[in-house]
């Protein structure tokens, strides 16, 4: 059985793609890699596998044929789902946007736990972490040099945030 806390999210599906069963994947956070041959989409709290017979870049999204969908009515079925892929395969990866990150405790080395990173705010220059913490919005901003340690196993992320700048 696929455990949730073993994938990550990747994008999601698009609309069929002509009538012989290829379906548009747009990937939100990274590129597929070499090894990638499968996604998997929570179906009623259950993570299930859709493997894929083909891969083809098209512009900024995928055509994949995925196995035993063989028209553009069965693959419908997949149009809007969100695509996980396995952490392994993003670890072992060259990189990663921030969208990874998602899910993640952030901890400063000063005030301890911030709470947890619920989404990424990239609407302006200025990319930032939004992190949740007791009902309450805290942004802080995705920069390197803000970053001490990233525990990916753990999946936390320790800050050295200068003072005040939680409290902002």
């Amino acid at each position: 059985m696929l455990k949730k806390e073993d994938f990550v999210y990747f994008g999601k599906f698009l609309k069929p793609h002509g009538t012989k069963g290829e379906i548009g994947l747009q990937g939100d956070t990274f590129a597929l890699g070499e090894g990638c041959d499968f996604v998997a989409c929570d179906i009623d709290g259950i993570l299930v596998p859709f493997f894929f017979e083909s891969v083809r870049p098209k512009n900024d999204t995928l055509i994949v044929k995925v196995e035993r969908m063989e028209s553009a009515e069965e693959v419908r079925y997949l149009t809007n789902r969100e695509a996980f892929i396995p952490r392994k395969w993003v670890e072992e990866s060259e990189e990663v946007s921030l969208g990874y990150f998602i899910g993640f405790t952030a901890t400063d080395k000063t005030l301890g736990h911030i709470g947890e990173i619920v989404d990424i705010d990239d609407s302006t220059i200025n990319t930032l972490f939004v992190v949740e913490k007791d009902g309450e919005e805290i942004l802080i901003p995705a920069q390197e040099e803000l970053i001490a340690d990233i525990d990916h196993d753990g999946q936390s992320i320790l800050f050295d945030l200068p003072q005040g700048l939680v409290s902002l």
